[in-house]
């Protein structure tokens, strides 16, 4: 088997195991399990919380002492065992205690992952640049197929969604010891602990409009789980009222044209970026946002079919256009010595503050408009909506920047 292959399948098996449940355990907490709404954003809560420190310390143990490959299959073994220990919990508590564990073992292995496939190409004599992305678009089409697979197999109001990505975990974790030796690299060069936390760059809070970014970054971090954790629960609300349309029947299939529209407009962003620049563009993403949330509050499955359709379109936009333009904002604003660390701050302020606050906070948010055990989804999608309004309204006036396409060109990844 050809080495690209293999690298394919392993990130094929990285976000499939992850697309077995995160967009259909919301429904599962909240309609079988009968969770409340904060007790349902505490469990999205733990992937920001195990992002703040678990994917650099597992970084250094990759850099100093063990072989990337073998620290991505123990991380992908001990999760395994998480979600399946999970799938037997019914109580609140001791479900967020262990879902927090298998988040401290799965989240590290998104960076572990890259690491291994990029020492693997390198060795190998391939393009990093040129290869990789084929390579790592598989993992999204990964996260679908799972997704595809629990919504046809009717798992997604069951535990059996934890078992099914559990033992593909399992499989994963057995699969990543196969991989070619990725050793800790001798290197001389001996950052402190800051360094390889990526807190080094906090030196770029001195700077007004950086300051201001990163607080942006950590408010629209805020709205990336809240569908993700409740998006499921939304459309299961609906059985009463639509129980015989396609979106109650499988609603982790209409969920997952979000995912299939965040790979189409990843292509769009280089145009977006020349065309009308990072401030404009960040902009664009946050009233993406607006309109994901709002189309939301105003779609059924019935009639409104189309609007609930267009919402999962627009997600690609509202996710991607902030992500990566806020990526590239961040390499180009930032000194060369610490733009690794910059990035490293970027993704700390966004998945690891932001998620953990959007988790508890949303969560806060639904059980506010639930009174026995029914949830006002038209008022909790439009408070939603209206927390990103606001940041839209803000941003352009706070953030003041200008755009000059000749930059974006000497941008190097």
């Amino acid at each position: 088997m050809g080495i690209k292959y293999r690298l394919t399948v392993m990130n094929f098996l990285q976000f499939f195991v992850w697309g077995a449940w995160l967009i259909s355990i919301g429904g599962y907490l909240g309609g079988t399990l009968h969770f409340t709404g904060s007790q349902i954003g505490g469990v999205f809560s733990t992937l920001g919380i195990a992002s703040l420190f678990m994917p650099a310390l597992m970084g250094i143990v990759a850099d100093k002492w063990l072989n990337a490959e073998k620290v991505l299959g123990i991380c992908h073994l001990t999760s395994a065992g998480m979600l399946l220990w999970a799938s037997t919990i019914t109580e609140p508590a001791l479900f967020f205690w262990v879902m927090l564990f298998n988040s401290m073992f799965y989240m590290p292995t998104i960076a572990l992952n890259n690491t291994v496939s990029y020492v693997v190409l390198e060795e190998n004599g391939f393009n990093i640049v040129k290869d990789f992305p084929p390579i790592r678009v598989w993992g999204t089409i990964g996260f679908i197929t799972a997704m595809w697979i629990v919504d046809l197999c009717g798992w997604k109001s069951s535990n059996a969604q934890l078992i099914f990505s559990a033992i593909s975990t399992l499989m994963l974790g057995l699969y990543a010891f196969t991989m070619p030796k990725c050793p800790p690299q001798k290197s001389k060069n001996t950052g402190s602990l800051l360094s390889t936390l990526g807190l080094d760059a906090l030196v770029l809070f001195k700077h007004k409009q950086m300051s201001i970014f990163f607080l942006f970054a950590m408010f629209l971090g805020v709205a990336l789980q809240i569908t993700n954790a409740f998006g499921g629960s939304f459309l299961e609300s609906f059985k009463i009222t639509h129980p015989d349309t396609f979106g109650v029947k499988h609603p982790i299939l209409l969920l997952s044209i979000s995912q299939i529209s965040e790979t189409l407009f990843i292509l769009t962003i280089p145009f977006f970026l020349r065309r009308f620049g990072i401030k404009k563009v960040m902009l664009i993403s946050i009233f993406a946002w607006v309109f994901r949330f709002g189309l939301f509050a105003i779609g059924d499955p019935g009639s409104g079919l189309g609007l609930l359709i267009l919402s999962m379109i627009i997600y690609g936009m509202a996710f991607d256009f902030f992500n990566i333009s806020g990526s590239l904002f961040v390499e180009k604003e930032s000194p060369a010595n610490i733009r690794a660390s910059a990035q490293g701050l970027f993704i700390f302020m966004t998945n690891g503050l932001g998620s953990m606050i959007g988790g508890y906070c949303s969560g806060l948010v639904v059980e506010h408009f639930t009174q026995n055990g029914t949830s006002d989804w038209h008022h909790i999608w439009l408070s939603f909506a209206g927390y990103a309004l606001v940041l839209g309204i803000i941003f352009p006036l706070v953030f003041k920047y200008k755009h000059d396409p000749k930059q974006l060109e000497n941008i190097h990844h």
